[in-house]
């Protein structure tokens, strides 16, 4: 079978517009629009407003800032997701996550903290224009 069956995440489900695959390693800031699955090694800090998976051989030590982060490898760092988290097994995760949904599965080893924020799209609109 290819490598598609071997995620926890269906290929299907998600465009992915980037890939970090297994034997790259990247260190810096990584900014992007769409989806981008990382199996491989990263270290640094990830801005998106949208999705970022991380494969079961992907590694991460740092910071994400994400719309939605989904994770089956191992994350080191805080996570601040506007919609949501989810942690797959056999991830790893070490840090603080900060999200409005926050869904861990059983085996997940998880060392850090969570907490629940509101999403900016639960605010109340201040445009008082009429």
């Amino acid at each position: 079978m290819g490598k598609a069956t071997d995620l926890s995440v269906p290929a299907t489900q998600y465009d992915v517009t980037g890939v970090i695959d297994q034997g790259c390693e990247f260190e810096g800031k990584l900014c992007f629009h769409g989806t981008v699955r990382i199996n491989g090694s990263f270290r640094g800090q990830i801005y998106t407003p949208d999705t970022l998976i991380v494969g079961r051989e992907g590694r991460i030590q740092g910071d994400i800032d994400a719309g939605v982060v989904i994770i089956s490898g191992e994350v080191t760092g805080n996570v601040h997701a506007k919609r949501r988290v989810e942690i797959h097994h056999p991830a790893i995760f070490r840090g603080d996550i900060y999200t409005p949904s926050l869904r861990v599965d059983e085996g997940v080893i998880f060392e850090g903290s969570s907490k629940m924020v509101h999403s900016p799209e639960d605010e109340p609109s201040t445009d008082l224009s009429i």
